[in-house]
């Protein structure tokens, strides 16, 4: 499956997960790159900052620095602290247009959605859409 309309930073981190043949690993690099992950600041905790239909409290704060977008989070369950990860690792130095231009399919090229449960699932997807809604706030700046 190809992945060439994807952003450089996000088209690695999906190869990595498409390579994964068990979901176990999956797990293991998804906790990797939770533990990499900078902490935020508890000014960011807020609610507009919130991910609303997660679970699990996660925080996505977004600024805008020379043009390009950079996100930070965090996440109380440290697996959907690395699917925060990974898009803020895929998504972060991108401009707002090719974040908001960005069609989730690539989450499906991950095979994560199909290891993680439903409801993990669909936060992922929801801290998609929360980045790309922020990347359009700062769009409009």
């Amino acid at each position: 499956m190809s992945t060439a309309a994807l952003p450089a930073s996000l088209d690695r981190l999906v190869q990595k997960f498409a390579r994964v043949r068990d979901p176990k690993q999956g797990y293991e690099l998804l906790l990797f790159l939770a533990k990499k992950l900078p902490e935020i600041e508890e000014g960011d905790r807020i609610e507009a900052n919130k991910v609303k239909g997660c679970v699990s409290q996660v925080f996505i704060n977004a600024e805008l620095r020379d043009g390009a977008v950079y996100y930070r989070g965090d996440s109380d369950s440290q697996l959907t602290k690395g699917l925060a990860a990974l898009l803020i690792q895929g998504l972060s130095g991108l401009k707002p247009q090719a974040i908001t231009d960005l069609e989730p399919d690539f989450i499906k090229q991950t095979k994560l959605n199909v290891s993680l449960t439903p409801s993990r699932a669909n936060g992922f997807y929801n801290i998609f859409k929360m980045m790309q809604g922020q990347a359009a706030q700062l769009l409009e700046q």
